[in-house]
């Protein structure tokens, strides 16, 4: 049977969708977006800042359904200007520092809100 992840440490979901869903030991992030949790409202500042609270979001909702950033195997990665391909990387490494998920990362001509950045991710508990 399916799990469904609601947390208040991490924004409410902006559309008909889930923080997350768990499945056979699997956990499927849905796409985070720079918004702080307190008041879904986006944080201030460019790339980093939004790829810092997109990466602190996603690190709530995996705590919270019992993972880790260690148990992520995959990533999806949107930005609206691959430009900042170099700032976004330096934030995500040190998210993951060993071991790193695979990841693919896209150009979007634009992201839900306004979002500089968006990523989902899938965990898996080993």
């Amino acid at each position: 049977m399916k799990n469904i992840i609601k947390t208040p440490h991490a924004p409410k979901a902006v559309g008909p969708y889930n923080q997350a869903v768990e499945l056979n030991g699997m956990l499927f992030v849905s796409g985070q977006v720079g918004l702080r949790p307190d008041d879904n409202v986006m944080v201030e500042g460019g790339i980093a800042e939004q790829t810092e609270q997109v990466l602190k979001n996603i690190g709530s909702i995996l705590q919270d359904a019992g993972y880790n950033t260690g148990d992520v195997m995959f990533c999806t990665c949107m930005l609206t200007d691959l430009g900042k391909f170099n700032i976004f990387n330096e934030i995500y490494s040190r998210y993951f520092p060993n071991d790193s998920p695979a990841r693919q990362t896209f150009e979007s001509s634009a992201l839900p809100i306004g979002a500089l950045v968006e990523i989902s991710c899938i965990a898996v508990k080993h």
